[in-house]
């Protein structure tokens, strides 16, 4: 099969188009036939040689794959409701930017009907990540204000969606004006420019002083500090990328006072038990939204992986940070 492989750490340069012999489904595995994959910010760490490969994943990069199931462990597909011939977007743990890809059947879930695969494609890494998160750890309710860090990255136009699919208020921030506006437009109640207002003045304004009930953070550093004065009571704060560094000084005071929870979570290094449990509560709860198209998808740009510099490119686009949405591979 064609893949693209890191071939040193470095500059996104270093991807480089190969020939990889053909993955075999092991017992509780699928093979899937790749249509598109996803891109994601902890590819470009695995580039750079910030983000270990997980003992027993696939050294290519790649968390999140769409297309056809060609073969797999019968049994476990028929116990998921899935067969060969399906179209199945997927969770993998390292291997997607490749032709063929193989994926725990309970980290799979079928193409929401009137989604194409490039679409599929962009949803396991980021509704996982969010669903996981914010709904789970953070539990989120009906009502509540969420503040999201990034409003336009993946996780962030995933994150607007989902929290106003289920009822919430959404404050968003972005580094710019058009950003904000792209926010408003996905179903963000406000949205803050970061570099030319003070967002935690600017939450204390637009809660009355309340504060927000979650912040999902993908910052961290100094970051921290300031989304603690802008948690409201019993307040709940998860961090998922440390973007802005590891270390953090807060007020450990304010915390006691306002009784707020600060957490975080990796997905990527998980047990496939965990992932399978978040892939039901989203096919329960979730696809049917998608469906509906009350959640969108939101593609800023797809690449064909078989041109010579594809990868490359699209790797510097999401360095650039100004893509909206997710970045697509196609095979």
């Amino acid at each position: 099969m064609k893949a693209i492989e890191i071939s040193s750490y470095g500059a996104p340069e270093v991807l480089r188009l190969a020939e990889r012999p053909d993955p075999t489904p092991a017992a509780g595995e699928l093979l899937i036939r790749v249509a598109a994959s996803g891109i994601n910010r902890p590819d470009v760490l695995q580039r750079t040689g910030n983000y270990p490969v997980p003992p027993g994943a696939s050294d290519l990069p790649g968390l999140e794959v769409a297309g056809e199931i060609v073969s797999g462990d019968g049994a476990a597909m028929a116990a998921a409701g899935l067969a060969i011939g399906d179209h199945v977007c997927a969770l993998v743990a390292g291997g997607g930017y490749a032709q063929l890809c193989v994926a725990p059947v309970g980290q799979c879930l079928p193409v929401p009907k009137g989604w194409t695969d490039a679409d599929a494609a962009t949803l396991p890494e980021t509704f996982f990540t969010v669903w996981s998160n914010v709904f789970d750890r953070a539990r989120l309710a009906s009502g509540e204000t969420l503040l999201i860090q990034g409003g336009t990255s993946g996780i962030g136009v995933t994150a607007i969606q989902l929290a106003k699919a289920f009822g919430a208020r959404v404050i968003a921030t972005a580094g710019s004006d058009s950003k904000c506006d792209a926010c408003i437009a996905l179903g963000a109640d406000h949205a803050i420019n970061y570099k030319t207002s003070d967002f935690v003045r600017e939450v204390e304004r637009l809660t009355g002083g309340k504060g927000v009930d979650v912040v999902l953070d993908m910052v961290a550093g100094s970051y921290v500090a300031r989304e603690i004065e802008c948690l409201a009571e019993d307040g709940r704060l998860v961090i998922i990328a440390v973007q802005g560094g590891t270390k953090a000084e807060f007020n450990a005071g304010m915390v006691l006072r306002k009784r707020l929870t600060v957490t975080g979570s990796t997905l990527r290094p998980r047990p496939i038990t965990f992932k399978a449990a978040i892939a039901k509560s989203l096919r329960d709860k979730v696809w049917p939204v998608l469906e509906r198209k009350t959640v969108k998808p939101v593609v800023h740009s797809t690449f064909a992986a078989l041109e010579p510099g594809a990868a490359a490119e699209a790797h510097t686009l999401m360095e650039s940070n100004q893509h909206i949405g997710k970045i697509v591979l196609t095979w």
